[in-house]
């Protein structure tokens, strides 16, 4: 139920600001940044909602140091580490590929991958301010930005085609 607040906060900021926004840049436009949008919201759903109901106790639990020893859990075999290795790549797969489309679909490597960066540090900051119950670990930093930079290489293998779609999108 307190996830419900949240989408319904994310609803009514996509219809009221940036529908109107992004409708006017083209269909185009529209499609990318609504898409990237929605995934966005998945995102912060399964890393930090319910935010809007947390806000009040952010500072009622201790802050929770996000462990600093990349693939420790790999390295001592503890709890299911392959999963979340897996998971977080897969997770910021999509920003890579989304990300050069709303950014003049030419954006180098870099960019992108500081912008990855951007969003998992974000993430991994705020989720045990919060969640108390949560952690933030290095290790799911260097997995989302490994994510990011394969969601690129997508990009760059299907960018033609992509390209192609956008193009008879805003032309329709």
């Amino acid at each position: 139920m307190k996830k419900i607040i949240d989408f319904v906060i994310l609803t009514i900021l996509y219809i009221f600001i940036f529908y109107k926004r992004w409708k006017v840049k083209g269909k185009d436009t529209l499609l990318i940044n609504t898409t990237m949008y929605i995934y966005l919201s998945f995102v912060f759903y399964f890393t930090l909602m319910p935010i809007i109901t947390s806000l009040p106790f952010m500072f009622n639990h201790p802050y929770t140091p996000m462990n600093l020893v990349p693939f420790v859990d790999v390295t001592f075999g503890r709890g299911d580490f392959i999963r979340q290795i897996v998971l977080n790549v897969i997770m910021t797969i999509p920003f890579g590929f989304l990300f050069p489309l709303i950014k003049n679909k030419n954006p180098k490597l870099f960019k992108t991958v500081f912008y990855t960066f951007l969003l998992s540090f974000s993430i991994e900051i705020l989720q045990p301010l919060i969640d108390g119950g949560r952690s933030s670990d290095i290790t799911d930093l260097i997995t989302n930005v490994l994510g990011g930079i394969i969601g690129y290489i997508i990009y760059l293998i299907f960018k033609p085609l992509t390209i192609k779609v956008l193009d008879y999108i805003k032309n329709k």
